[in-house]
């Protein structure tokens, strides 16, 4: 999230005239495990407080299976509290969650019958298939790489997802969630997996920069950021 939603944004900011600064208030967690994540969760007020001193327009909560796990349609409770932190800092700012923005992404594209791919355990994974399933999603095929440490997740080569995707059953999807997680990278080949399979692709970070662009009122383009920020929805 810290690499790729950045790299979008300069992106954009070559063809529009807005321009962007970052910060980030980092949660602790070093396994993909249901405990950790529950631990970082409980993080997120901090960081809310944290980031709203620096007056920021918007906030991204950037763990998607963090959210997840928290159990079905947390997203709406974990942001709707978190924007609260910001309006008891004097500092009201919109927050959108990674898990949140993959729903409504996905619901932006139309897409109903999907395909994922997820670095997490098969546990984990499974959590994610079920919350996207409460929102209305059939997940008609998925891979879980089952990468346990969170430093592997982030060190995965984008190079191989084209592989794994060719692998999976994608004909009657949708779309492609090609990374439903904010920290395994996939950016470099989302314009490949898309033409590859002729469908729509995107990732959490894309979905994440779609509704921040969303909560700012600007318009959702960001090129290389797929169908979702090809500028038609």
């Amino acid at each position: 999230m810290e690499t790729e939603i950045p790299a979008l944004l300069a992106a954009r900011q070559l063809i529009r005239p807005e321009r962007f600064l970052f910060h980030s208030s980092r949660m602790r967690m070093k396994t993909v495990s249901k405990d950790e994540l529950s631990a970082m969760d409980a993080q997120s007020d901090r960081c809310a407080l944290e980031l709203s001193d620096a007056r920021v327009d918007v906030l991204g909560y950037a763990c998607l299976v963090a959210t997840m796990s928290m159990g079905v349609g947390y997203h709406r409770v974990s942001e709707a509290r978190l924007h609260g932190r910001t309006v008891e800092n004097g500092a009201p700012a919109p927050v959108v969650t990674s898990a949140g923005a993959l729903v409504d992404g996905l619901a932006t594209l139309g897409a109903r019958r999907i395909v994922v791919v997820a670095p997490y355990m098969k546990p984990l994974t499974r959590l994610v298939i079920d919350y996207l399933a409460s929102e209305g999603y059939e997940v008609i095929d998925h891979v879980a790489l089952e990468i346990p440490d969170n430093l592997d997740v982030a060190a995965h080569d984008p190079q191989n997802l084209p592989g794994i995707v060719a692998g999976l059953n994608y004909k009657d999807a949708d779309a492609i969630v090609l990374s439903a997680c904010v920290q395994m990278p996939s950016l470099p080949v989302v314009p490949k997996v898309e033409a590859l399979t002729g469908k729509p692709v995107l990732s959490a970070a894309i979905a994440t920069t779609h509704a921040m662009l969303r909560a700012l009122e600007l318009e959702r383009i960001a090129p290389g950021g797929g169908a979702l920020l090809s500028g038609a929805y």
